[in-house]
């Protein structure tokens, strides 16, 4: 059981995070301006990567260098291609 409760808030904590930012600072607003369907697409299909680009624009106004190696990183996440390697070779096994 309390492998899924990892998962439940590895699944929900970005998508909470970004709520409170939008209730609680312009931290959103100042990375994506005035545009409303990019950061509701990404809170619906991309939050780890709606969250990384976020703060790459917000800390150095573009995305490049490690930035970029840390949005690159997070679509990977988004993408479930990074951690399911396990459960992969859990299901081979059997």
């Amino acid at each position: 059981m309390p492998c899924c409760a990892v998962l439940l808030i590895l699944f929900i904590g970005p998508r909470i995070a970004m709520a409170a930012m939008v209730v609680f600072s312009d931290y959103l607003g100042r990375a994506f301006g005035e545009a409303l369907l990019v950061p509701l697409l990404g809170w619906l299909f991309l939050p780890w990567t709606t969250l990384a680009y976020t703060f790459a624009i917000n800390s150095r106004g573009e995305v490049a260098g490690l930035h970029m190696v840390l949005v690159i990183v997070a679509v990977l996440l988004d993408l479930g291609l990074i951690g399911g390697g396990a459960a992969k070779r859990k299901a081979s096994a059997s």
